[in-house]
């Protein structure tokens, strides 16, 4: 029987109870307002007032007067009605004046009399097993916690292959074993080799870690299996350990394929951290993760993927030898990565033939991928809003900004006095960062502000970087301050305006003093121990390890270095005046500068040249 038959049933049952409840109700009621005691049918049968007694199922009467009512009666089961009556007076003469009627008891009434009262009760336990039924079909959780919460896809029809994976080559170089294996296991067993029961994906968020799972899963054709850290854990004492179990007897049963655990840290963190103490759920639950994953022969045929962006919580245990073997690292990628990248997103879009990807991905480093496929769907966007039928460079560099910063702020009300200050100030740092030749080069300059920022002045590195040098960084300090030096300078005052700069300018010093050597009079030396705790997973607070008169020296090593790059900021937003007396004024016109515009005004001076940056 289908569910619609099941439905159509219950329904069925539903109106033949209901109907049956309120003919009971109505008889019951009838038989209530017209109450007949048999000594009252004895009375009226001595007035002469009832015309007929029929006498049915042995002890149920039914009364018909001479104007025609009937009412309802009962006798005694073990004597006749007319003995009963003559007990209480009637004669023999008044009684052949009624015309008394017994009827047979019928077995189909008392059967359906019976079947009307039994009627609720057989429906309400249709409906319960209906429910029960239904809950089991639907593998209701409320009938189901300790089943594994993991969604199947099936490998036939892949949706994702290693072609929609940019910008992580040796990445998929590394997992393109794993597929070979997956189809071709005997290739690896006659050799002796093992192939790792487990990879572990790292890497920060957005860089596609889910996305390259997928992709191993579409190139083997296989199964694949995907699910949650946080889906193992209920409120129920027991219920993440069931659900690993049937995760990894489905996994088995369709054997080969791949299981894809998604932030695994949700469930893998290291024991004994946790507030509840070693007995807690999650801690059970990552045992029997510990159990299944080092119960796997060589010939299971069963792949364990996970991701997670906080490698440096997870148990030991877990990432021995025997269980996540091998440790497959995406970061976020390089200039040419980045390309690539962008080539995939835009595959499907009516892309401009002038646009340049390359210039797009030079401009973004630090972006993951995630970012690129945001930053191509929001110039899809502004396209689509300019009523333009394809994407141009204008719109890609412009969703650059939206990305990082926020959509423009054109309708903010401003004084003249205050866009004046931001133009100066914006000026300062572009000025600086143009005349220094460590800093990197000018991008854009423009004071419509973005998200919480009144003006933005961008820089471009033309190249990655992986290390940043002593003077790199005290030009970046610089640069942050060309700002607030400008103010001073031109507005003998200083506004609020240079908070955000005055805090990356102070947290980059510290780090510069305590965290990398970069101070002769502080030394080659680590000031100060970071510490965490594993289960919140964050850094809540650092440990001195040195002393106060130490504090001092570094506080004091801190204020010298901010004070030394201000006053290098100070001193170029003097020697170049006339250059920021005309940028601002200029940015007061049109309100943006690009870098050509930016450059025929303020040509790069000697020893740097135009958007090539120098590391000392």
């Amino acid at each position: 029987m289908n569910s619609r038959s099941q439905s159509f049933f219950v329904y069925f049952l539903l109106l033949v109870a209901i109907g049956a409840m309120l003919y009971m109700g109505f008889r019951d009621n009838n038989a209530a307002t017209e109450p007949l005691t048999i000594s009252k049918v004895a009375q009226q049968v001595q007035g002469g007032d009832i015309a007929r007694i029929i006498v049915q199922n042995n002890d149920s009467i039914r009364v018909v007067t001479s104007d025609g009512a009937e009412l309802e009666s009962r006798k005694e089961a073990d004597t006749t009605l007319v003995e009963q009556l003559r007990t209480f007076g009637v004669t023999t003469e008044q009684l052949a004046k009624v015309d008394i009627e017994v009827s047979a008891p019928s077995v189909w009434g008392g059967l359906l009399s019976g079947a009307l009262y039994l009627l609720p009760i057989i429906f309400m336990g249709g409906l319960l097993w209906f429910i029960f039924r239904q809950a089991q079909g639907s593998n209701n959780a409320a009938m189901s916690f300790g089943k594994s919460r993991a969604r199947m896809f099936s490998g036939e029809h892949p949706t994702v292959t290693f072609a929609d994976v940019a910008g992580a080559e040796e990445s998929k170089q590394e997992l393109s074993e794993v597929v070979e294996f997956l189809k071709e296991p005997q290739k690896f067993i006659q050799l002796g080799a093992r192939i790792p029961k487990g990879v572990l994906l790292v890497g920060p968020p957005g860089t596609g870690k889910t996305l390259l799972a997928k992709a191993v899963s579409g190139e083997a054709g296989v199964p694949f299996f995907s699910i949650s850290g946080s889906e193992f854990v209920e409120m129920f004492v027991g219920v993440g350990a069931s659900r690993v179990r049937d995760l990894f007897d489905q996994a088995k049963r369709h054997s080969p394929c791949i299981v894809f655990v998604d932030e695994i840290d949700a469930v893998g963190r290291q024991r004994g951290a946790g507030l509840g103490g070693s007995h807690d759920e999650r801690e059970q639950t990552l045992n029997q993760m510990l159990v299944e994953m080092d119960g796997f022969d060589t010939d299971t045929n069963v792949i364990i993927i996970a991701a997670t962006n906080r490698p440096d919580i997870l148990d030991p245990a877990l990432l021995r030898p025997g269980r996540f073997d091998r440790r497959v690292t995406l970061d976020r990628p390089d200039v040419k990565g980045r390309e690539a990248i962008l080539k995939v997103h835009v595959k499907g879009k009516p892309l401009d033939p002038q646009a340049d990807l390359a210039a797009i991905a030079r401009g973004t480093p630090g972006f993951a991928g995630a970012d690129l496929e945001n930053l191509v769907n929001e110039s899809a966007i502004l396209a689509a809003r300019r009523n333009k039928k394809s994407i141009t460079q204008s719109e890609l560099e412009e969703a650059i900004e939206r990305v990082v910063m926020g959509p423009e702020r054109k309708s903010r009300l401003i004084s003249d006095e205050e866009k004046r200050i931001i133009a100066y100030h914006e000026a300062g740092h572009a000025i600086v960062a143009n005349a220094i030749a460590e800093a990197d080069p000018v991008q854009k300059v423009t004071i419509v502000g973005r998200g919480q920022a009144g003006g933005v002045t961008w820089f471009r590195p033309d190249e990655d970087r992986i290390l940043m040098s002593r003077k790199k960084m005290l030009a970046t300090l610089a640069m942050a301050l060309g700002g607030r030096a400008a103010e001073e300078l031109i507005f003998d005052d200083i506004t609020s305006g240079a908070s955000n700069d005055i805090e990356q300018v102070t947290r980059m010093a510290r780090a510069m003093v305590t965290r990398l050597g970069m101070s002769a009079e502080m030394g080659t030396l680590v000031y100060g121990q970071k510490e965490e705790l594993i289960f919140l997973g964050r850094e809540i607070s650092e440990q001195r390890d040195y002393s106060e008169a130490v504090a001092e020296q570094i506080d004091r090593e801190v204020r010298k270095i901010v004070e030394d790059a201000y006053k290098t900021a100070k001193a170029t937003i003097k020697k170049y005046r006339k250059q920021l007396d005309m940028i601002a004024q200029k940015l007061l016109e049109v309100e943006s500068l690009n870098r050509e515009d930016f450059e025929k005004l303020f040509p790069p001076p000697q020893g740097k040249k135009s958007g090539t940056p120098q590391l000392a």
